[in-house]
């Protein structure tokens, strides 16, 4: 049957992702996966992945979901992925990183994968210092190595680990000095992505050391 990610605003509350879930039913639906992205100022981001008997009925979906006091579906979407969570997606791009034996093929898993992993326009790996590209994955639309050096040495001056900007986010690769930047314009990377981006960036970060150190 085809899956959905639908991303909903929830009142951040006992019961609201309960009355969801219900209207979900009414569809004759399935909740398969439930991701919390973001919590602030008495409201929650979550994506849920949903199981529909008929793609005909996103509509339906939408509609019914509308219908629970104080939520709104800010996006959905085909699930594109083989894994029906973003955990488990998380995983496999984590093995992948662990499989890699060079530094070079663990920096190219890693743009690789959370390029899928967030459905994202792009992403590259970025030696500021050098004011390069190390690895770049994604399509043509791509900021220049210069944009994208000076795009990470101002952010870095904030607070944090992440760029400020919805549609970009940042993490550090501490021991060898680079950076990972991801875009994703046609949705805003939230809290909980851009936390796991940076997981798997410090991941990669290590892997990278221990090859450069063995090499």
């Amino acid at each position: 049957m085809p899956r959905f990610i639908v991303r909903l605003w929830v009142p951040d509350r006992p019961g609201a992702l309960g009355a969801v879930a219900s209207r979900i039913g009414a569809v004759r639906a399935d909740v398969v996966g439930v991701e919390i992205l973001e919590r602030g100022g008495g409201r929650a981001v979550d994506e849920l992945t949903v199981e529909l008997p008929d793609a005909e009925l996103v509509d339906l979906l939408v509609a019914e979901i509308g219908q629970v006091d104080g939520v709104d579906v800010e996006h959905v979407r085909p699930v594109r992925r083989a894994e029906a969570d973003r955990a488990t997606a998380s995983v496999a791009v984590a093995r992948a990183l662990a499989g890699a034996t060079t530094a070079e093929v663990v920096l190219a898993e890693l743009a690789e994968g959370l390029t899928s992993l967030f459905e994202a326009d792009w992403a590259a790996v970025v030696d500021p210092n050098a004011g390069a590209v190390v690895v770049l994955r994604g399509g043509d639309d791509i900021p220049s190595a210069e944009w994208l050096a000076a795009f990470v040495i101002g952010s870095s001056a904030g607070e944090g680990s992440f760029a400020a900007v919805d549609e970009l986010a940042r993490a550090k690769l501490e021991r060898c000095g680079l950076q990972v930047v991801l875009s994703r314009e046609h949705l805003p990377l939230r809290a909980g992505e851009r936390q796991v981006m940076s997981g798997l960036a410090d991941l990669a970060d290590e892997l990278v050391a221990r090859a450069s150190s063995a090499g």
